[in-house]
């Protein structure tokens, strides 16, 4: 858990744009009041490395959020490459399973800046009937729960889980086991395709060190503006 950051060096902007160039220019307007960025499937799709260190040129940080998911070996190489792009963050989905994860773990030991492993759980635009759908019979937050357990028994740091399971993951993971949030949407702006959402200051209280904010800054009239006010509401 980060201990004495600011409320700017907890807060994750999405750059879920279409071209390197937008993300530039957001990335231009937000920083430095904005540290840390994430770069996800489709923007790495297109332009690969450059999008990190797009980021990285301009003082920023990178959460590379690409949710490595495939067979041990696989995923071992991705965290591999993804480390030596100098990436903050890095995740890999716990429905890999235990070994998969323990590799992911294992592929940065002796690294001396090493990014931070996460697991995703269960995505936030998934709701009970979703899950039950994939043939998961437990409850969202029962299945969260063993996931994230997974994860923090396979060495990783962490997990990526909704905002409405964080203070359960809080409580029986402990304070040291990093929490990040997607799904955080402000009282002001749209729920869009998320389910398991809530505001800024509710998923601070509730036990996350981070969070994830896309659309409602990126698809602002004045991003630099709305960032200011979600990182006023993360005050508490």
């Amino acid at each position: 858990m980060p201990k004495g950051l600011a409320a700017n060096e907890r807060l994750i902007v999405a750059l879920d744009v279409k071209s390197l160039d937008e993300a530039k220019a957001l990335a231009d307007k937000l920083i430095p009041a904005v540290k840390i960025f994430k770069v996800g499937l489709g923007l790495f799709t297109l332009y690969g490395p450059a999008a990190v260190k797009m980021v990285k040129d301009k003082g920023g940080k990178v959460f590379l959020d690409l949710k490595f998911h495939d067979i041990p070996n696989t995923v071992t190489s991705a965290v591999k490459s993804a480390s030596d792009l100098g990436v903050f963050i890095l995740n890999v989905h716990t429905l890999g399973g235990s070994e998969m994860m323990r590799k992911a773990a294992e592929a940065v030991k002796g690294l001396s800046e090493r990014p931070k492993i996460l697991g995703v759980t269960i995505l936030t635009s998934m709701d009970q009937k979703a899950i039950n759908e994939v043939g998961i019979e437990k409850s969202v937050e029962e299945e969260v729960l063993n996931l994230a357990t997974m994860a923090r028994d396979a060495g990783l740091d962490g997990v990526v889980a909704s905002p409405q399971e964080t203070g359960a993951i809080r409580k029986k993971l402990g304070k040291d086991f990093i929490v990040v949030t997607p799904g955080v949407r402000p009282e002001w702006a749209a729920k869009g395709d998320q389910k398991r959402i809530a505001t800024p200051s509710s998923a601070i209280k509730s036990g996350a060190d981070y969070i994830v904010v896309g659309r409602p800054i990126i698809e602002a009239d004045d991003p630099a503006e709305a960032a200011k006010k979600i990182l006023e509401e993360m005050e508490i």
